[in-house]
C-alpha cells in the first residue's frame, strides 16, 4: 500500500493558488484512475483506489499547509504504511515553472508543509517537487506569489501539461522508479516549452 499526500490550503479561496500544486495532482490522479468520491477522516480528505494492481491511499490534509505533518503521519500509522511507500505532492519555487524533480529525503527547503511533515515524519518519504518559479518582480513578497492564483494561462498551458504528464507516468512510482518517472516527464511535459504553450488541457 502507498500514500499520496498532496500538498495545498483548504477552502474555495485557495484552490487555484500556487501553493494548491499538489492537491491539484491528486484531484487529478483520483478522476484519471477513476477512485471514488472524496471522504473526509478527521483532518483530511482520502479517496482509497488502486494504481494498476497497488492499493493507494490519496490523501488532501484539510488544515493549513504548515500543519500537514500530523494528519500525514496519522494516516500511515493507521494504514501501517512504511515511510519508503510515502509520496508528497508539492509546489517548489527554486524549480522553474513547468519543472519536476523526484527524490526521496533531503531537507524542506524553507517550504513549511515539509517541515511539518519532517517533524512527525522524519525525512525519508519521497518528494515530488512541482516547479512554480519565483515572481519576476522581486518586490512581489514569497508569500503573496504561492497564495496567488495561477493565471488562466498557465491553468490551460504548461500546468495542464505537467499535471496529466505526472498521472500518466504515475505507476513508475509505486516501482520507485524515479529516474524513469522523471525521465519520462521530461518528454512528455518539457518546461522549455511548457511556460509558453497554451493549447487548453483539462486538469
Amino acid at each position: 500500500m502507498f500514500l499520496f499526500a498532496g500538498l495545498g490550503n483548504p477552502g474555495k479561496n485557495y484552490s487555484m493558488s500556487r501553493h494548491n500544486a499538489g492537491f491539484m495532482v491528486v484531484d487529478k490522479l483520483a478522476k484519471s484512475y477513476h477512485f471514488p468520491d472524496w471522504q473526509k477522516k478527521r483532518a483530511t480528505q482520502q479517496s482509497v483506489g488502486h494504481i494498476q494492481s497497488t492499493k493507494i491511499i490519496l490523501l488532501k490534509p484539510q488544515i493549513f499547509m504548515n500543519k500537514s505533518g500530523l494528519p500525514i503521519a496519522e494516516t500511515a500509522r493507521f494504514h501501517k504504511i512504511p515511510v519508503e511507500n510515502i509520496f508528497v505532492f508539492h509546489d517548489d519555487l527554486d524549480l522553474a515553472a513547468g519543472r519536476l524533480r523526484v527524490k526521496q529525503g533531503g531537507g524542506h527547503g524553507g517550504h513549511n508543509g515539509l517541515r511539518d511533515i519532517d517533524q512527525h515524519l522524519g525525512q525519508n518519504y519521497w518528494r515530488v517537487r512541482i516547479g512554480i518559479g519565483r515572481a519576476v518582480n522581486p518586490a512581489i513578497e514569497v508569500k503573496t506569489w504561492v497564495l496567488a492564483d495561477f493565471t488562466k494561462e498557465e491553468v490551460v498551458g504548461w500546468l495542464a501539461i505537467l499535471i496529466n504528464a505526472v498521472c500518466d507516468e504515475a505507476p513508475r512510482l509505486i516501482h520507485y522508479d524515479s529516474s524513469g518517472f522523471m525521465n519520462s516527464i521530461a518528454l512528455l511535459a518539457p518546461s522549455d516549452k511548457n511556460a509558453h504553450n497554451t493549447k487548453q488541457r483539462d486538469i
